[in-house]
């Protein structure tokens, strides 16, 4: 049986940067046994968001156990719904390499749209770095002030991209956390994998995936560096640099040659090729997402990086969750997933495109 849980469609009356409740939520509670009653087996549970959308793009909420179909391998399974909220388990999986540069400034100050828009009430943001090797920079917080701190004080290292491994060090983060978490992941970087030891094969077949959701913010990492006016040493200078008394100046005032330009490395031919070398690589970004029931966006400038992020948040409240026991069956057999609104062919429905067994 699947146990489907709805989320409220009155997310989107919230604002960006509050700390007020931005959701209201109905509370049903049905006559029928806890899930842990409902399934005994130890196989993990497949869940998957499904989110219906009119011709218009519109969310379409109140939808039924009647209305909706799920297939897994193209059997028909029965739908349970069920009104539950359900706090979110977040990490933020950010790239941080010399290519990355920019987008790290840009993403300075958006703590508190991860934390009180996608995260929402009761949920906690986790944050991950990552270039040839993967770093814990803030464990699970609500703090959205302690999120920004953190962020503003990232610093770009390296040219690795171990996209790949940040995911899989995301997975087990959320795997640690309480049961009855919605778990969520939002990837900002490249869309193909540089530098991972785990390859794609191996972490596509993690069990932890399987209740997880993954979203993409990606970019050109050719494109980004000239999209962002030309920084300074007084720019890149962390509060307490600007405080050292060595210095011998006002923290809040640069000295001269704090002010000069940094140079831009420019690109050049060899850059052009090795990106086009790179793009032969799996698109990581589009099979994860397309995996687990998430989108990938693109974005290039500030205004186009936050409205993906309040898209993800728009997205993730409005959802029916599906979750349901596999039956038992080899492990590493591709299933695959569809969600259909009966009699309703002019609705877009995404979820899920499948799981991997496993014992």
């Amino acid at each position: 049986m699947f146990h489907l849980r709805r989320w409220h469609p009155r997310f989107l009356a919230y604002q960006v940067l509050s700390r007020s409740p931005m959701r209201l939520l109905l509370l049903v509670s049905l006559a029928s046994p806890p899930l842990a009653a409902q399934f005994k087996s130890t196989v993990p549970l497949v869940v998957s968001p499904v989110t219906v959308a009119d011709e218009r793009g519109h969310f379409v909420d109140d939808l039924t156990e009647r209305d909706l179909v799920l297939y897994d391998n193209n059997v028909p399974q029965s739908v349970h719904l069920d009104y539950a909220i359900h706090p979110i388990s977040l990490v933020v999986a950010i790239e941080a390499n010399n290519a990355s540069i920019a987008v790290l400034e840009k993403l300075g100050r958006s703590g508190s749209l991860f934390t009180d828009l996608l995260a929402g009430d009761r949920g906690e943001t986790a944050l991950v770095t990552f270039t040839s090797r993967v770093s814990i920079a803030q464990d699970f917080t609500a703090d959205s002030a302690e999120l920004n701190h953190t962020m503003r004080s990232l610093r770009a290292q390296g040219d690795g991209a171990a996209v790949l491994d940040a995911i899989d060090r995301s997975l087990r983060l959320l795997a640690a956390r309480p049961a009855g978490r919605r778990r969520v992941i939002l990837a900002i970087a490249e869309s193909r994998d540089r530098s991972s030891e785990i390859k794609i094969a191996e972490l596509m077949r993690r069990p932890e995936l399987q209740n997880t959701a993954v979203y993409w913010l990606t970019y050109s990492t050719l494109l980004e560096p000239f999209t962002n006016k030309r920084k300074t040493r007084w720019d890149r200078m962390t509060d307490e640099q600007k405080q050292d008394p060595g210095r011998y100046h006002s923290s809040r005032i640069p000295l001269p040659e704090e002010e000069e330009p940094l140079p831009m490395a420019p690109g050049s031919l060899l850059n052009v090729f090795t990106e086009l070398a790179h793009k032969s690589k799996v698109d990581a970004a589009a099979l994860l997402t397309r995996t687990t029931g998430g989108r990938t966006f693109r974005f290039v400038k500030q205004g186009g990086l936050e409205s993906a992020i309040q898209a993800v948040g728009a997205e993730v409240h409005r959802q029916y969750i599906v979750s349901f026991q596999p039956k038992p069956d080899a492990a590493g057999v591709f299933h695959s997933i569809r969600v259909e609104v009966k009699g309703r062919s002019d609705l877009t429905v995404r979820a899920r495109s499948g799981y991997w067994s496993v014992q």
